[in-house]
């Protein structure tokens, strides 16, 4: 695979089609992988956060989910191949699984979402098999009893691919920590996933995506809780594009 470094992190420089064939093979290979998917937002929060910068060390894939990664790596002279947005890879890993007998667990996002994204999925793709979903209470994390709960679903149902949609850093921390304990072949944070599918939240429309503009639509979608992040902290990402660039052309 074609890792390279950029900004305060590295890339699997992969298009969707590698991306799946690579996700393929760490599922046949069985070493408790799992994949992350920086964005604008991660790379961020990586400048700063020790813990992520571990968990991001340590991910057997580093996907580029965000157009303006792919213009800031232009930019540098090292174009990134493809996009690989995490809620675009979902449906895709659901096809796959469907049609290879992989079975998944969904983890995350509020009561009732994950089942009702299975429930939306298994009616698209005829086989697939969501062994189990949960979504877990606010502070689960800190709640031992939760937490031997969580992980004692996730044996029992012995998936082959394992979703974790708790917003960034939770779900990639959560990977980290208890990949190699869960014995799951492939886990993936991918966010807001199960909303789109669950039909709870709307995807910006194809050409928005395409243009860099999903931030300006989530916004709309939920001002409250998205406009500090996109407007205030994911500002951040000038300075550090700059820094970088500086720091790779010594």
């Amino acid at each position: 695979m074609t890792r390279l470094k950029f900004m305060n992190t590295e890339i699997d420089n992969l298009t969707m089609e590698e991306t799946l064939q690579a996700i393929d093979s760490l599922i046949k290979e069985n070493k408790n992988a799992y994949v992350v998917t920086p964005n604008v937002d991660h790379i961020v929060q990586l400048e700063t956060n020790k813990e992520l910068q571990d968990v991001y060390a340590n991910a057997s894939l580093i996907l580029t989910d965000g157009k303006p990664l792919l213009w800031i790596a232009k930019w540098y002279g090292t174009p990134i191949k493809e996009k690989i947005s995490g809620s675009d890879l979902f449906p895709l890993l659901c096809d796959m699984a469907a049609k290879k007998g992989y079975k998944m667990f969904f983890l995350g996002a509020a009561e009732g979402v994950a089942a009702k994204a299975a429930e939306n999925l298994a009616k698209r793709y005829k086989g697939l098999q969501v062994v189990g979903t949960y979504s877990p209470p606010y502070g689960f994390e800190k709640n031992p009893e939760e937490m031997d709960k969580i992980k004692g679903m996730i044996k029992e149902a012995k998936p082959h691919i394992l979703i974790v949609g708790l917003g960034c850093p939770k779900q990639e921390k959560f990977m980290y920590h208890h990949c190699e304990e869960l014995g799951v072949p492939i886990s993936f944070g991918l966010g807001a996933s199960f909303d789109f599918e669950a039909g709870n939240i709307k995807r910006a429309p194809r050409w928005m995506a395409d243009h860099g503009l999903e931030w300006l639509f989530r916004i709309t979608q939920d001002p409250k809780r998205m406009a500090k992040r996109y407007l205030v902290d994911d500002r951040k990402i000038l300075g550090l594009a700059i820094k970088y660039r500086k720091g790779s052309s010594k």
